[in-house]
């Protein structure tokens, strides 16, 4: 299988993740936007919605949106729970990521850290690290309901949820919000790390997470 993605798309790096700790080989292919990448027809042919990660099925089929892909990667693994009530949770907390969790966090990193833009003091920015710690202080007190060996949605094994949950948490730092306060987040943080098959932004440089650097 083939994922097109970007070079820091934290939505790319959830399926990139999923697939290393499931051991599924998935090459790579690395678009740009700043060349205009995304928008080209070429792009669009397979992604309608103009935006990555794409992962492209051994048929040759075209399947778009993170939470998407991570759910069909998952099939018939410990990641995706056979229970439906379980899998009823996995769900809950993909959907807290998408609409609560994702969308401050990512400005954050994307403005003040990527970009260099912007007044972290100022709206909108204050706002969103305001709505960026009210989701973290919902993940954090999940994490001690779950206890130190649960995950975020399941007790015994990760989820997609975890994966899905994972990038942007990591990267909170780049926007300016400080993980110090959440013990319970940061423990799971170094849990997901550990699992075998791990695999960070930049592939081998676990480093790097929260790197601004431009070499690739």
């Amino acid at each position: 299988m083939l994922i097109y993605d970007t070079l820091r798309s934290g939505n790319a790096w959830k399926v990139r993740l999923m697939a290393s700790l499931l051991g599924v080989p998935l090459a790579r292919r690395t678009l740009s936007i700043d060349r205009g990448d995304l928008a080209s027809p070429a792009f669009l042919a397979i992604a309608p919605m103009a935006h990555v990660p794409v992962l492209q099925l051994p048929d040759g089929t075209h399947l778009a949106e993170s939470m998407a892909i991570l759910h069909y990667l998952a099939q018939g693994s410990p990641w995706w729970p056979r229970d439906a009530l379980a899998q009823a949770r996995v769900l809950s907390w993909l959907s807290f990521e998408q609409d609560r969790h994702m969308k401050p966090l990512a400005q954050l990193r994307l403005n003040l850290a990527l970009h260099r833009r912007g007044d972290p003091q100022s709206e909108p920015y204050a706002g969103h690290a305001r709505a960026a710690h009210a989701a973290l202080q919902v993940l954090e007190a999940q994490l001690q309901r779950q206890g130190a060996q649960g995950w975020v949605a399941t007790q015994d094994h990760p989820s997609i949820a975890d994966v899905a949950l994972y990038p942007y948490t990591r990267m909170a730092p780049m926007g300016g919000i400080a993980l110090d306060p959440y013990p319970a987040i940061r423990a799971w943080l170094a849990r997901v790390e550990r699992l075998p098959g791990y695999q960070a932004l930049f592939p081998g440089q676990p480093e790097r997470n929260l790197s601004t650097a431009e070499h690739p």
